[in-house]
């Protein structure tokens, strides 16, 4: 019934103009729309996001955006050089070498947005065209 529909994540913060600052200043996305309440991100492919005011904080035990990225380890280091730290894990069937996972169907890495909320960074691994996405 509305898997015709296009969707976006909405990320919920208490520090809207910190959140701002990091969403603008260090990942560098643009505002499509701003209101008191909240800011609507444009991203790639027509996609966006909605960071918003939210009176409890986010609890940070899960991904709450995911970023699809043609070369994950030039974002890592991108990311790191303008002082984004990168979570760190050593699971059962997954674990982080140099910030990034290779998940099987693709590669991950996961950073932390000034509320806590889990941003992760995923690139696909070699389809039948032979080449990474």
């Amino acid at each position: 019934m509305l898997s015709q529909y296009p969707v976006h994540t909405t990320i919920p913060v208490t520090d809207l103009v910190a959140a701002k600052a990091f969403y603008e200043g260090v990942l560098g996305y643009v505002p499509e729309m701003e209101t008191p309440a909240g800011i609507i991100y444009s991203a790639g492919g027509g996609t966006r996001f909605l960071v918003y005011q939210s009176a409890e904080p986010s609890s940070g035990k899960h991904t709450v955006l995911g970023i699809h990225v043609s070369d994950i380890h030039a974002v890592v280091a991108s990311l790191r050089s303008v002082g984004v730290t990168f979570q760190e894990y050593d699971l059962p069937g997954m674990k982080t070498e140099n910030a990034v996972a290779d998940t099987g169907p693709g590669y991950a890495a996961w950073f932390k947005d000034p509320e806590g909320n889990v941003i992760g960074l995923i690139q696909f691994k070699a389809r039948e065209t032979g080449s990474e996405e």
